[in-house]
């Protein structure tokens, strides 16, 4: 059960860090994006409850998958989990989205901008994952 816990904190976690990483970039991320904006420069249509939802979704996966890994590893100290958890947003998720990105025609900021908040969000998990 504290298994359980321990990834939901660690997404929960993983998912403010997005938060923050978004209000800080929005400006930069929504011009990287391409993303439509209304006159109130906001994007246009804004964000729905089941978009929100899904990216937590999204993070609970990546946590879990992470303790997975953690634990098959030995990785069981803050230090390890930091910057395993680093590792992870580095060099598995950043070129999964340059690939994407690349063959979309999408400019390299927009990949530096979402493969930082992977590299941090990840580090934050990985870190969390071995408070418990």
């Amino acid at each position: 059960m504290l298994e359980i816990i321990n990834v939901l904190v660690a997404a929960f976690a993983g998912f403010a860090a997005g938060a923050v990483w978004y209000m800080v970039l929005a400006e930069q991320w929504m011009d990287a994006a391409a993303i439509p904006r209304g006159p109130d420069g906001k994007p246009e249509g804004g964000q729905s409850a089941g978009m929100l939802i899904f990216g937590l979704v999204c993070q609970i996966f990546v946590a879990g998958m992470m303790r997975h890994m953690f634990e098959l590893s030995g990785i069981d100290t803050l230090a390890k989990g930091l910057v395993s958890g680093a590792g992870v947003g580095a060099f598995f998720i950043t070129p999964w989205i340059a690939l994407n990105n690349s063959y979309g025609g999408r400019p390299l900021r927009l990949t530096l901008i979402d493969g930082g908040y992977a590299t941090v969000a990840c580090a934050i998990i990985g870190a969390v994952l071995t408070l418990f």
